[in-house]
């Protein structure tokens, strides 16, 4: 999905954590901001005709291609369409930075009204979006928004997901596994990234305080996925009897499984957040993968296209907006893998469910 390993590789790189989840169990934003669900933000029958009678054009400016971003771009595609607003451009950074400031000068001869963007890097974004600020131009944020940008006077909203909610369905999805109890391994993105921190220390915290059974016995963070194969290794052959493992993302989540596979390992239950055919496949067929933790992309694109669309005719957005999350298991992929990313499962999976 969208925090694929490169992905994660290079923002890491350029965050710095400005938050950490709140000790009630709450997200924040990366500069700390307070939650709203993305349900609450609604536009009245007049709101959606200004907007229509308007003729409002939007770009959608992304960082990459990916199976997050084109569930993200399909519901903002999506909610513009029902708005009556036209898209007249897309692109893909294929997370360049530089590349991206030139996709936002390049649109911004089409004149859009609005544009949504997912910022490369956000503590050099400003100067990648100034240039559409200053004409005017309506902009709204996927993840974050660019260093120094102040909301609703620079930009309408960031939205993104629940982050603690992941982290804690994610251990949630973990006890069901495992009956409640048994002793576990707990790989963490070991970089300051606002995103991975929060849902790991979700993860954390909820095995801590509500399953005392349930022991995390082995740590081990990750600064560089493409050293996860040889932290899955060194954990397993450390530990062979781990009851599960938690893995902070999908794909290294597949290393795990492979370490697990090449040592003839059947017993150690694996939850990793992020929707990922891989993965899914062993999920179905009752292989070591017992869940996996997704948001509701294809949501975020239509609450980032709505909150755009509304502030054009005087609605005000909150500035971070988060959309639910789903714990998907084998029982609930076909549902699971709809809800989030608005397709339906792969083939490969849903001819291992017949």
């Amino acid at each position: 999905m969208h925090r694929a390993v490169k992905h994660f590789a290079l923002l890491a790189t350029v965050f710095a954590a400005t938050s950490g989840f709140a000790a009630d169990g709450k997200t924040t934003g990366p500069h700390g901001e307070t939650p709203t669900p993305a349900g609450s933000l609604t536009l009245t029958a007049e709101q959606e005709q200004q907007i229509k009678d308007g003729k409002f054009t939007a770009a959608l400016v992304w960082h990459e291609m990916s199976e997050y971003t084109n569930a993200v771009n399909s519901g903002a595609q999506d909610e513009f369409k029902r708005l009556g607003v036209e898209v007249v451009a897309q692109t893909d950074a294929g997370f360049d930075a530089a590349r991206q400031k030139a996709d936002v000068e390049t649109v911004l001869a089409k004149k859009p009204s609005i544009i949504l963007s997912l910022p490369v890097d956000p503590a050099s974004a400003a100067v990648v979006y100034d240039p559409a600020r200053t004409a005017g131009v309506k902009l709204a944020f996927v993840d974050n928004s660019p260093a120094g940008y102040e909301h609703g006077k620079d930009y309408v909203t960031i939205v993104s997901d629940d982050l603690f909610q992941m982290g804690n369905k994610a251990a949630v999805a973990m006890a069901d596994a495992l009956g409640g109890k048994g002793k576990l391994g707990y790989i963490y993105h070991d970089a300051d990234f606002y995103v991975t921190n929060q849902r790991d220390g979700a993860f954390k915290s909820t095995i801590e305080q509500d399953y005392p059974d349930m022991k995390i016995v082995a740590e081990a963070g990750m600064a560089d996925p493409a050293r996860s194969e040889e932290i899955a290794q060194g954990m397993i052959t450390q530990n062979p009897d781990l009851d599960g493992i938690y893995v902070t993302w999908a794909e290294p989540a597949l290393s795990v499984l492979s370490t697990l596979r090449g040592a003839g390992n059947s017993h150690t239950k694996i939850v990793t957040l992020d929707l990922n055919e891989p993965a899914a496949l062993d999920m179905v067929k009752g292989g070591n993968i017992a869940a996996l933790v997704a948001d509701e992309a294809y949501n975020i694109g239509v609450t980032a296209a709505r909150a755009a669309a509304g502030s054009l005719v005087g609605k005000k957005a909150e500035p971070f907006l988060v959309v639910d999350s789903l714990a998907v298991t084998k029982a609930s992929v076909a549902d699971g893998w709809k809800k989030s990313l608005n397709k339906d499962v792969p083939a490969t999976i849903a001819d291992a469910m017949k």
